[in-house]
């Protein structure tokens, strides 16, 4: 039987072993040891499913780096994209486009409030940049706050406002950013002992830091409405609204990053939403990772990428509030990029909105991880002692695997990994699963178009494969 892309097993074969042996030769990986590597190639893929050079079928539940919100091949976004390079394949970011245009139009709608001006990027690590450097012209201030367990890109200035290991080789420590602690009760800074102490001191410790630091030397905080790669940390009500509260009496800038967490990957279209979702309609485990009750978040300016046409062809970008865009009304806003909005990227960005839209995956997402995401990952913690916690919205999960449930002892140590976690990723592979693992966390982070029966089946093979750190758990 031929793969999606109707080649034989036998050509993919042949066509996969050329790949790998140019790829070891010639290419050099991300975020790893060049020579430790034995990279997987990826000979085709389709909706929620991918094919390895052997022909293996694979349930994609890490929809590669959290960004197929569409899952694969999309045939609408695929036409597009085919139809835009017959038209106009690429024109200088100064001259209108109308894909980049329509794009910009709907993805204003779907931000809170009133960001309605799009800045386009190439991904979400130089959006952030850009968010960064607006701030800092619009408040002719140098710092900027971002929170302890956070990611927000691999560039200079994105990787030194990250709160985890990898910034650590590229520390500047000079760089005007100041990290402080989000909240994170599993593992609580503050040692609270409900979502209201957590919330109340995570927001007490922020405003401690503002001042220490000097509140007129602050440009902005970043944060990450959901903390994806860090460990998917729902934030306690009330939290988002108090950020916005202090930035407010602090004349500060605040960025909601949204690269990971936004178009979909929460059940709705940004997780900053969730600040402002009614009693009664969570999608959470438990309350601590339960959405806030009332009140619209915005921020000043929200980072996206990923999700906004799921990597089909790369784009990011800043949603940006009026009061920010004002001040380069008169004043040339010093920066660009040869590829901002470029006439693929926004067509595929189109596409994607609009089928979205059209075949409600947003509300899918929210369904998946209410009725089945949620409640079958909470059925395996109760099987395996090696889970400590389950957190997550929509289609966007970790599980935290410990040693000891009660000392809460991780499975693998912080920034770091462990055999087991390997192992239980090799045995997921070997039935048919490809996961997400990070440190003692495995994400559970499948396209928002996923079935009830497709997320079942990834369910079924992790159930297998966690029996395997359950050996080292007591």
């Amino acid at each position: 039987m031929p793969l999606p892309n109707g080649l034989s097993r036998t050509a993919a074969r042949a066509e996969a072993e050329r790949a790998y042996e140019l790829d070891r030769r010639h290419v050099f990986h991300s975020w790893s040891a060049q020579r430790r590597l034995d990279p997987m190639t990826i000979s085709a893929a389709q909706g929620c499913y991918v094919w390895d050079g052997a022909g293996h079928r694979l349930l994609d539940f890490s929809s590669q780096l959290v960004n197929t919100n569409i899952g694969h091949q999309h045939p609408k976004v695929v036409a597009a994209v085919q139809e835009q390079a017959a038209k106009l394949c690429t024109i200088a970011p100064q001259h209108v486009n109308a894909a980049r245009s329509e794009a910009a139009r709907l993805v204003a709608e779907r931000t809170p409030g009133e960001l309605n001006r799009i800045f386009f990027t190439n991904g979400g690590a130089d959006a952030v940049e850009h968010a960064v450097r607006m701030a800092r012209l619009h408040t002719g201030r140098t710092k900027v706050l971002a929170r302890y367990r956070s990611y927000h890109g691999g560039t200079d200035l994105a990787v030194n406002l990250t709160g985890d290991p990898r910034r650590w080789p590229s520390d500047r420590g000079a760089a005007g950013v100041v990290h402080f602690h989000g909240p994170f009760r599993y593992r609580s800074s503050f040692h609270a002992q409900s979502d209201a102490q957590e919330c109340e001191r995570a927001l007490e410790h922020l405003e401690q830091t503002i001042v220490l630091e000097g509140s007129e030397t602050i440009a902005a905080i970043i944060l990450e409405s959901v903390p994806g790669t860090a460990g998917i940390m729902v934030p306690p009500p009330g939290y988002l609204a108090g950020v916005r509260e202090l930035c407010d009496r602090y004349g500060i800038v605040f960025i909601a990053d949204e690269v990971m967490s936004g178009f979909g990957r929460t059940g709705r279209w940004f997780a900053i939403e969730h600040a402002a979702a009614p009693a009664g309609s969570l999608t959470a485990t438990e309350s601590h990772s339960a959405p806030e009750e009332s009140g619209a978040v915005v921020p000043d300016l929200l980072t996206f990428a990923k999700g906004v046409n799921s990597g089909y062809v790369p784009l990011g970008g800043v949603a940006i509030a009026p009061r920010i865009a004002a001040t380069f009304d008169d004043r040339a806003y010093p920066g660009g990029l040869t590829y901002s909005g470029h006439p693929l990227a926004a067509a595929a960005a189109v596409a994607t909105i609009t089928a979205m839209a059209e075949e409600r995956i947003v509300e899918n997402a929210a369904e998946m991880g209410e009725r089945v995401l949620g409640p079958g990952l909470r059925e395996l913690a109760e099987r395996h002692r090696c889970i400590g916690d389950v957190r997550g919205l929509g289609v966007f999960w970790a599980l935290e695997l410990v040693r000891d449930r009660e000392t809460r002892e991780p499975l693998a140590p912080y920034g770091g990994t462990a055999t087991v976690l390997r192992d239980v990723d090799a045995a997921c592979r070997a039935a048919g699963l490809l996961l997400a693992v990070n440190a003692n966390r495995l994400h559970i982070v499948p396209p928002c178009t996923i079935s009830e029966a497709e997320a079942k089946e990834g369910l079924a093979i992790l159930d297998q494969a966690l029996t395997l750190a359950d050996a080292h758990a007591v």
